[in-house]
C-alpha cells in the first residue's frame, strides 16, 4: 500500500470530524457563524466586450430599520435597542432598493435572498429565495413591487410564518444572461426574524392583545415567593428589549446546538431553552446554588433582572454563578419573551419534589409520633419558580395546546439533560401524563399526597395519616396589566374531592403515574388539629397556636410534639432549632388552643438567607391512638430598601434616585452589597458598603438621564451574610419633555 501524499493528507484534515457518507455537509448549528456567497455565479465565459456592470445592479437598500419607522412599529419591535431590522414572521415589511438604473420589469429580474448559518441549503430553510410576485400570498415567502421611480425600488415583503426564527443576511440577486451578480455582504442589512403571537398563522398566535402586551411586550414583571399564608413579591427586570439581550438570546441556540432548521419550532426551542438555561450538564447560563454559600458569584437574591446575567454569560461564554428557581425562571422569561414566544412565570406554593414522580412525599414519624428526620428525606419546597410559554402543539391531540409548562431549574434528568417540559397544562389537569414533555413529573408536583408513617421498633411502617391538600396548594402568576396575583391553581388542578379530581387522577394511573396502595386511610373526625404561626419581623419573638377541636362528646388527651426547624426554601432541614412537647387536656364539643413561645435567640443565629422555618406539629389521642399531623413553612419578615426620587422626573432631564436602608439587627452587617436597576432608566449598578452599624442607616444617591415617558420602575436589592432577600423597588412616571 502507498504512503498517502502531503496534499491528500491536507485534504483530509479539512473534512470535518463528524463527516460520514450520511451527510453531506456538518451540522449547521450556529446562527452567528457565516459562508462566503459569491457576488458572481457566472454559467460560463463573459463574452469579450460585455461589461457586466451594465446591467442591472443593486447598489443600496434601504430596510427602514429606525424605532420610529413603519417596520419596527407595525411589527411590535421599535421598542429593541438594536439598529438592524426585526421583524416578526408571517406578516408583511418593507424595503426600498436602490438600483444603478431605472428597473424595468420587461427585461430585468431580480428577486431577495436571505440565508442564515454557515451551510445554507433551500430545503432545510436556511437558504430563501423570495421570488417577486404580483400578490402576495399568506403563508408563503413573497415580494412585490409597490412603486418605482427613477432607480429606487420600493418592495413589501411576506414572510412564511413557520420559518425560522434568527438573524439573517440579506442579498439583492439580478440575473443576467451570463449568471446571477449578487450584492456584497451588507450588514447593515442583517434581518431578525421573530416569533409572531399577533400572525394567526404563526403557532405561537395569541388572539388577546391586553394578553400580547403582557406576555409579549411587558419587560417588567412580578415574581411571586414566601408561602401560602404569607406570600411575598419581588419585580423583576426582564429587559427582553435592552442592547445585546437579542444577540444573547439567539446565542443560546447556538450553545445548546440546535440545528438551525429547527429554530422555527417553539415545542423545540422551548425543550432546548429549558435545557441551557441552567448549567447542570451543557454549561449553560446559570450555576444553580441551594448550599447557602455563594462563593466566586453573586448570590441569588442580588438579582434584579436578566440583563447582567445574559450579558455576562454571552460576553464571557462562562456560567454564571449563581441561581435559585426564580432566577431561572426570570431569565428564561426573558430568552422566551425577546424571540416572541409569550411567556409568564408560574409559582408553585408547597410543591412536591425529589418524590420519583410516586404521587406521595412520606413523612415518618418515630412510637412517641415526633418526626424522625433521619427516616424522613422527601422535601416539599415552601415554593417553586416555572415558565409558561404559549404555542400550538401539532405533536399532540387537538386541544392540548395553549400554555405549556417548562421548568429550567435542575431537577430531574429528562432524555439525558437536565430540562423539563414542555408540558400541556391542560393534560396536566385531565390527568393524560403520557403526552410529551415530562407531564408526570409536573403532575406530581401539583398533585402529590403527604403520608405519615410510624416506624415501629421492628422497623415496619404504618400509615397513619395522609394530607391530600397540601401540596399545590396555590399556584400564582401576574395578573394581566398590574402586579395584582392571579390564581391558575384550576388551570393545573380540579378541586380536592370532586368526581373530576378522581377521574384525573385514575387517568395518570392509568397512564403509567406510580402511586402506593398503601395511603388511602380514613381521617380522624374525633379531633381536629391545625396550627398557625404568628407574623414576625426577624429578629422578633413569636408565638404558635396550636388549636385542637373536640368534635365529639367524649373527653380525651392529646400528647404533642412541636418540631421547629431552619430550612432552605427547598424544603430541605439545615438544623432543628425547637422541640418541644406539651399535653392537652380536650373537653367534649370545645376547642383548645396552646401558645408556643419562639424567641429569637433561638432561631437568629442559625437563620438562612430566605428567613424560612418550618414547624412540624404531631399529636397522638391517646384514647384512640389517632394520629393528627400538619406542617407549615413561615418566612419572617425582612426589612425593605426605600428608594426615592426627590426631584423632576422629566425625558432628557437629570434625575436623582436615592437609595436608604436602615440595619434593624442588633449587630453590624458587613460587607453589604447594594444593586440599583431601573428599566429603561439605568442600567444595574451596585455598590459595596464595608459596613453598617446597628441601627444606623445607609444613603446612596445615583443620577440618571430618562429616554422614554411613561411608566417606569425603579427596583432594588440588598445582600450580606447577615441578611438576605432585601428589596425595595418605587413606581414613578415619567413626564415627556415640554
Amino acid at each position: 500500500m502507498t504512503e498517502p501524499t502531503t496534499a491528500e493528507k491536507e485534504k483530509k484534515k479539512t473534512i470535518p470530524a463528524d463527516l460520514s457518507g450520511r451527510r453531506a455537509v456538518p451540522p449547521n448549528v450556529s446562527n452567528s457563524d457565516e459562508d462566503e456567497v459569491p457576488t458572481m455565479e457566472l454559467t460560463g465565459l463573459v463574452p469579450r466586450g460585455v461589461n457586466l456592470k451594465d446591467f442591472l445592479e443593486a447598489q443600496e437598500v434601504n430596510v427602514f430599520s429606525r424605532e420610529n419607522e413603519i417596520n419596527k412599529r407595525e411589527h411590535h419591535t421599535d421598542r429593541y435597542s438594536n439598529s438592524k431590522l426585526i421583524v416578526r414572521r408571517g406578516q408583511p415589511y418593507h424595503i426600498q432598493i436602490h438600483f444603478n438604473r431605472p428597473y424595468n420589469p420587461q427585461v430585468d429580474h431580480f428577486w431577495i435572498e436571505y440565508v442564515i448559518g454557515r451551510y445554507p441549503q433551500p430545503n432545510k430553510g436556511t437558504y430563501i429565495q423570495i421570488p417577486l410576485v404580483t400578490e402576495l400570498e399568506s403563508g408563503k415567502w413573497g415580494a412585490k413591487v409597490t412603486h418605482s421611480q427613477n432607480n429606487s425600488v420600493s418592495v413589501t415583503i411576506s414572510s412564511a410564518p413557520n420559518c425560522i426564527v434568527g438573524k439573517f443576511r440579506m442579498y439583492i440577486a439580478v440575473l443576467t444572461p451570463y449568471g446571477i451578480l449578487r450584492t456584497r455582504r451588507n450588514p447593515a442589512t442583517d434581518t431578525y426574524i421573530l416569533f409572531n403571537p399577533w400572525c394567526a398563522e404563526d403557532a405561537v398566535f395569541l388572539d388577546d392583545e391586553r394578553e400580547r402586551q403582557e406576555y409579549v411586550l411587558n419587560d417588567l414583571g412580578v415574581i411571586f415567593y414566601g408561602d401560602p399564608d404569607n406570600i411575598r413579591s419581588r419585580s423583576w427586570n426582564y429587559g427582553q428589549f435592552e442592547e445585546g439581550i437579542l444577540d444573547a438570546c439567539l446565542y443560546l441556540m447556538d450553545r445548546a446546538k440546535l440545528d438551525l432548521s429547527g429554530r422555527g419550532n417553539p415545542v423545540k426551542i422551548s425543550r432546548v431553552g429549558s435545557a441551557v438555561i441552567n448549567a447542570q450538564d451543557d454549561q449553560g447560563v446559570l450555576v444553580g446554588s441551594w448550599s447557602n454559600v455563594y462563593d466566586y458569584g453573586v448570590p441569588p437574591s442580588t438579582w434584579t433582572g436578566s440583563v447582567d446575567i445574559l450579558l455576562e454569560f454571552y460576553s464571557s461564554k462562562e456560567s454564571v454563578r449563581y441561581g435559585q428557581c426564580w432566577v431561572f425562571a426570570g431569565v428564561f422569561n426573558t430568552f422566551l419573551r425577546c424571540i416572541g414566544i409569550p411567556a409568564r412565570v408560574i409559582t408553585n406554593f408547597s410543591s412536591a419534589h425529589d418524590n420519583d414522580a410516586n404521587l406521595q412525599l412520606d413523612v415518618f414519624l418515630d412510637e412517641e409520633s415526633k418526626v424522625d428526620n433521619k427516616l424522613t428525606k422527601d422535601s416539599i419546597w415552601n415554593y417553586h419558580c416555572w415558565n409558561e410559554a404559549w404555542m400550538a402543539r401539532p405533536d399532540l391531540p387537538v386541544g392540548f395546546g395553549g400554555w405549556q409548562a417548562v421548568d429550567s431549574t435542575p431537577q430531574e434528568n429528562s432524555d439525558g439533560m437536565y430540562r423539563c417540559g414542555p408540558a400541556s397544562v391542560q393534560a396536566i389537569k385531565h390527568g393524560h401524563v403520557c403526552f410529551q414533555f415530562d407531564s408526570p413529573f409536573i403532575f406530581a408536583e401539583v398533585n402529590s399526597d403527604v403520608v405519615y408513617s410510624k416506624v415501629m421498633k421492628n422497623a415496619e411502617k404504618e400509615v397513619k395519616y395522609v394530607d391530600k391538600t397540601h401540596i399545590g396548594k396555590l399556584i400564582l402568576t401576574k395578573e394581566v396589566g398590574t402586579d395584582r396575583k392571579k390564581d391558575v391553581t384550576e388551570l393545573y388542578k380540579f378541586q380536592e374531592g370532586t368526581e373530576e379530581e378522581r377521574l384525573a387522577l385514575d387517568t395518570a394511573l392509568m397512564y403509567g403515574v406510580k402511586k402506593p396502595v398503601t395511603q388511602d386511610i380514613t381521617p380522624s373526625t374525633e379531633v381536629d388539629m391545625d396550627f398557625q404561626v404568628e407574623d414576625s419581623a426577624i429578629g422578633s419573638d413569636f408565638k404558635v397556636n396550636v388549636t385542637f377541636k373536640n368534635n365529639t362528646k367524649n373527653r380525651y388527651t392529646v400528647k404533642s410534639y412541636l418540631s421547629g426547624s431552619i430550612v432552605f426554601y427547598t424544603g430541605v432541614s439545615k438544623t432543628e432549632f425547637k422541640n418541644h412537647s406539651f399535653d392537652v387536656r380536650l373537653e367534649p364539643a370545645k376547642s383548645q388552643t396552646t401558645e408556643v413561645l419562639i424567641k429569637a435567640s433561638e432561631y437568629m443565629s442559625r437563620l438562612l438567607e430566605q428567613a424560612s422555618l418550618h414547624f412540624f406539629v404531631t399529636a397522638r389521642v391517646n384514647e384512640t391512638q389517632k394520629i393528627l399531623a400538619r406542617q407549615k413553612s413561615a418566612a419572617l419578615k425582612i426589612p425593605q430598601v426605600l428608594l426615592q426620587v426627590p426631584g423632576e422626573k422629566v425625558v432628557g432631564k437629570e434625575m436623582i434616585v436615592r437609595v436608604e436602608f436602615t440595619n434593624p439587627l442588633s449587630r453590624e452587617l458587613t460587607d453589604v452589597l447594594v444593586r440599583l436597576d431601573g428599566p429603561g432608566l439605568l442600567r444595574p449598578i451596585s455598590k459595596k458598603f464595608s459596613k453598617i452599624a446597628k441601627n444606623s442607616t445607609l444613603t446612596w444617591e445615583e443620577t440618571c438621564i430618562p429616554k422614554r415617558a411613561g411608566p417606569r420602575k425603579l427596583i432594588a436589592s440588598l445582600n450580606c451574610d447577615a441578611i438576605r432577600h432585601v428589596y425595595g423597588e418605587l413606581d414613578i412616571d415619567i413626564q415627556s419633555a415640554v
